[in-house]
């Protein structure tokens, strides 16, 4: 994906209709998510982390102005290292998407957050890139994943998605004009026609099933063993010498001889 295509078309009227319309979801979707490190793969030019609270926020992207340069789908990242991950039309525009989704369960710790923004196939978007020409290489020659599609993959890794979201109903007009002619849909989608908002928003949690130890049996007999141990029998010295110790004591009994006068 050309990095001067993506900016020229952001630039446009209706790239600034999707891009003001994600950041006011992302503004929203990251200030409540908390932990220690933050990380957005691709588009450094846009700060989708700007409300989040986290100390360390960074950007991985091959395009200048990233924090670290490298290929998403092989990240520097530590394992169980990263708190929250955003994917911004990502997954679309990459040959291995699989790779990607792979390297961000890798990276999140338990209990992580990982936002997929992606165009919708399964609506007015994904038909204008059905239509779309050559020179309109952006974004409509993206490789646009269906919704319930994504799920699946995300369910594979042991994700639970949490929130699935869209937005962008008017359909992609290239005049401002008739982007405001139609922009009655925006506020009438999710009631009207939830499932064909031109972006979809789906967050998910890095799920990691926890296992019972079964300690061994014969740890338990030992333990119980240890605390009934047997008492020691006694002798018949020691016993007499228990019921009455004045009478095994050698100098009580020689001084109760003399007092009765025997030697």
């Amino acid at each position: 994906m050309p990095t001067r295509n993506k900016l020229v078309w952001f630039e446009t009227c209706l790239g600034e209709y999707l891009l003001e319309r994600e950041q006011n979801y992302y503004d929203s979707a990251v200030a409540n998510i908390f932990g220690y490190h933050a990380m957005q793969v691709g588009f450094p030019q846009y700060n989708f982390l700007r409300t989040n609270r986290m100390a360390l926020q960074f950007c991985v992207a091959t395009e200048k102005g990233a924090a670290v340069r490298a290929a998403p789908d092989f990240l520097p990242i530590e394992t169980n290292s990263i708190d929250l991950v955003l994917l911004p039309h990502i997954l679309e525009f990459s040959s291995n998407p699989h790779q990607i989704l792979r390297e961000v369960q890798r990276v999140l710790m338990p209990e992580g957050h990982v936002i997929v923004c992606g165009f919708n196939p399964r609506s007015l978007w994904g038909l204008r890139g059905l239509f779309g020409s050559i020179e309109d290489s952006f974004p409509w020659r993206g490789n646009f994943i269906a919704r319930p599609r994504l799920k699946d993959w995300l369910a594979l890794l042991d994700f639970e998605i949490t929130e699935d979201r869209l937005c962008c109903y008017a359909p992609p007009f290239s005049q401002e004009k008739w982007l405001k002619r139609f922009s009655f849909m925006e506020t009438a989608g999710d009631r009207w026609w939830p499932f064909s908002g031109g972006v979809y928003f789906l967050t998910a949690v890095k799920r990691v099933h926890g296992m019972r130890v079964i300690k061994p049996e014969w740890k338990e007999v030992r333990a119980a063993r240890r605390r009934m141990a047997a008492v020691s029998q006694k002798t018949p010295e020691f016993q007499k010498f228990a019921e009455d110790p004045a009478a095994n004591d050698p100098y009580r009994t020689a001084r109760g001889r003399i007092g009765r006068g025997e030697k």
